[in-house]
């Protein structure tokens, strides 16, 4: 069941735009009066009061706690977070004495910054806010009803570069060799070869096709391959085949909630988009144009990836063992 800084320097750079709307938000800050019910001061910088609700919302931000989990302000990352978060302070006072924010450029980030926070909050009113115990309730059973007609796999892999070379083990393999072992000495997929080729229970819907393919009625004891992969050539050895276990709902509720909340901000970007006019400006085909250095690039994998949690799938996760 499935719904998905080493130099100083370049840090400050990169959190500027942050900083600078930090400052402009603690313009007049050094009230006493607590944010929310019951928060509670922890810090004080200059005149300006650090609450613990600021302290959890930069560690829900960074993604070290999620956004409905407690932050105890005993804990070492409460300290720690409280310490950037002063820092934070720090270095936006100075910048707002040294009249940073008045540039031209510094207010188109202070903007794109107020925007960001603003849609967040939008997200918080509308979305969130219509996500309840009964709707995580009713994707979780229609998610548990599925679950009792899936299986799950359990497959062990040998990569190899060249169909000779996979021919060769499927050799090795009929003399009796333990596939275990031929994977730890053959296979080039280094993901793998060193638990002896264990890829883990995966669901066919979660495996590239040529693996889904292979795979598909072959019982459990069964050598399969070789085919041709984006990554070499697969031998595959069928483990084990058994009913998808579907997690409790405790655990599958971070998921389920999550997918809720994309589902929702699909559905609200979908009505904006349909009331207001929006022209892109750009002409021509982009085809032939290059991606910066830096961009990140989704590589062919010789691994069957795991499943992840994405907006359009289902949004449970299997409890895997």
């Amino acid at each position: 069941m499935r719904l998905s800084t080493p130099f100083a320097p370049v840090l400050i750079a990169a959190c500027m735009a942050l900083i600078l709307g930090v400052a402009a938000c603690d313009r007049g800050a050094g009230s006493d009066r607590p944010p929310q019910p019951g928060d509670r001061a922890v810090a004080r910088v200059q005149d300006q009061t650090i609450w613990a609700s600021d302290v959890k919302r930069e560690a829900v931000a960074q993604g070290l706690v999620g956004e409905g989990e407690p932050l105890d302000v005993t804990s070492d990352l409460f300290r720690r977070v409280l310490d950037e978060v002063i820092d934070q302070k720090l270095l936006a006072t100075e910048a707002d004495r040294r009249g940073l924010d008045n540039s031209p450029l510094a207010q188109r980030r202070l903007e794109a910054t107020r925007e960001r926070i603003l849609g967040d909050m939008l997200v918080e009113t509308v979305v969130n806010g219509t996500i309840s115990d009964k709707a995580v309730e009713t994707i979780y059973q229609e998610q548990v009803r599925l679950a009792q007609t899936s299986e799950e796999i359990r497959v062990r892999l040998i990569l190899s570069r060249t169909r000779p070379e996979a021919d060769a083990v499927i050799g090795i393999l009929a003399q009796g060799a333990a596939f275990e072992a031929v994977a730890a000495e053959s296979s080039i997929d280094d993901a793998t070869r060193y638990s002896g080729g264990d890829l883990g229970y995966r669901t066919l819907d979660v495996m590239p096709e040529a693996y889904a393919n292979a795979l598909r009625d072959k019982p459990a004891g069964s050598t399969v391959g070789p085919f041709q992969t984006e990554g070499g050539w697969a031998v595959l050895r069928v483990e084990d085949r058994r009913r998808e276990t579907p997690p409790t709902l405790e655990q599958a509720r971070p998921q389920i909630v999550r997918y809720l909340t994309y589902e929702g901000v699909r559905q609200l970007l979908e009505q904006l988009r349909g009331k207001a006019r929006v022209d892109i400006l750009l002409e021509g085909d982009a085809a032939g144009s290059q991606e910066p250095a830096s961009a990140p690039r989704r590589a062919a994998a010789a691994t069957p990836a795991p499943a992840t949690p994405a907006p359009v799938a289902a949004p449970v996760a299997a409890k895997k063992s």
